[in-house]
């Protein structure tokens, strides 16, 4: 009875991130229990019976030709990329982005290239697959990066992969996307610009150093191998959010090496089965962010990959503040996660 007490007393808690600066809470005051999470189903995306899917067999519904494709033994394929049908970036033509200046507003063309990348099975997610079948699509993210890295339109890359209705997936079959674009998201320059305060401060990557405190400390570490560290980060902007990290200090994703490949799908397919397990199939998002390849050098990033499950909703508050707020301590849902 006395605990109950203490728990309905605690106070909730701001908690700042170290590499942005960003504000989020952690509303223990509304905390949830972690299997509670799990009630929270996601919503089924409508498939047409009776037509084929578009990614079974992309040359049958039309879809452009393959960029990349891997084959299997037997002459089926594992593994293939094209272009997206209906492009948010277009290819430029010419090699050249047209800016104008409209009264006190800016724009420019909205070029690069958008990709598809689509694994075999319509039913089996990536939480599903086994680990050499994720390093496989690692690998196919690292070869298309290599590809349009040094195309003239292109300063960042985007790859990212959403699972479910809610976190903006049109089609069941899994799939991740890449987005090859002439700007660097806001988002990015800020853990760009953190990164480097931090490093002028401290010389020291601000990175190696959540890695290295995670690593010591053990309260949101979910799982680790000899190259990849997989948390729940101290400053989570949702519940369960987590993150793939090196721990090797390194900018820049697409020198990942073969090994490391191998490493990185078995701790990116672990943390994302252990976050279907908990949860019960949530939506969710993961992207990787990496120093962009703009031409300019960027040695105290490190690159990592987020992966943010769909647990609550923007309100009022988020959007009028930004300022996210999550109803489970991380350390509480790096415990639950270990346990999966």
């Amino acid at each position: 009875m006395e605990e109950e007490t203490k728990n309905k007393t605690k106070l909730s808690e701001l908690r700042r991130d170290i590499v942005t600066g960003d504000w989020v809470v952690i509303a223990t005051g509304r905390s949830k229990r972690p299997e509670e999470f799990a009630s929270n189903k996601r919503a089924e995306i409508a498939e047409d019976k009776s037509k084929a899917c578009l990614f079974c067999d992309p040359v049958a519904s039309g879809q452009e030709k393959d960029v990349l494709i891997y084959e299997k033994a037997d002459g089926d394929w594992s593994l293939r990329v094209f272009p997206n049908k209906y492009p948010a970036f277009s290819r430029p033509v010419g090699g050249t982005v047209k800016h104008q200046e409209d009264g006190p507003y800016f724009r420019m063309d909205s070029v690069g290239y958008h990709e598809v990348i689509v694994t075999r099975s319509h039913e089996k997610q990536i939480a599903q697959l086994d680990s050499l079948e994720v390093a496989e699509l690692v690998d196919a993210y690292q070869s298309r990066y290599i590809d349009l890295m040094n195309k003239k339109s292109v300063n960042y890359i985007d790859i990212f992969h959403n699972h479910g209705k809610e976190a903006g997936a049109s089609i069941a079959h899994p799939h991740s996307q890449l987005m090859a674009i002439p700007v660097v998201s806001p988002y990015v320059n800020l853990e760009l610009n953190g990164s480097e305060e931090y490093h002028k401060s401290n010389k020291h990557c601000v990175y190696c150093a959540m890695i290295e405190w995670e690593e010591d400390d053990r309260k949101r570490v979910v799982f680790e191998n000899d190259n990849f560290l997989v948390f729940c980060p101290f400053a989570s902007r949702a519940a369960f959010e987590t993150w793939v990290i090196p721990k090797k200090h390194t900018p820049y994703f697409e020198r990942i090496s073969e090994s490391e490949k191998i490493a990185l799908g078995e701790a990116l397919q672990t943390a994302v089965n252990k976050i279907w397990r908990a949860l019960g199939d949530p939506a969710y998002n993961f992207y990787i962010h990496t120093a962009p390849c703009d031409g300019k050098d960027y040695p105290h990033f490190h690159w990592h990959i987020e992966i943010l499950p769909r647990t609550s909703v923007w309100a009022g508050f988020e959007l009028s503040t930004g300022v996210e707020i999550s109803t489970i301590e991380p350390e509480k849902a790096a415990d639950f996660l270990r346990s999966k």
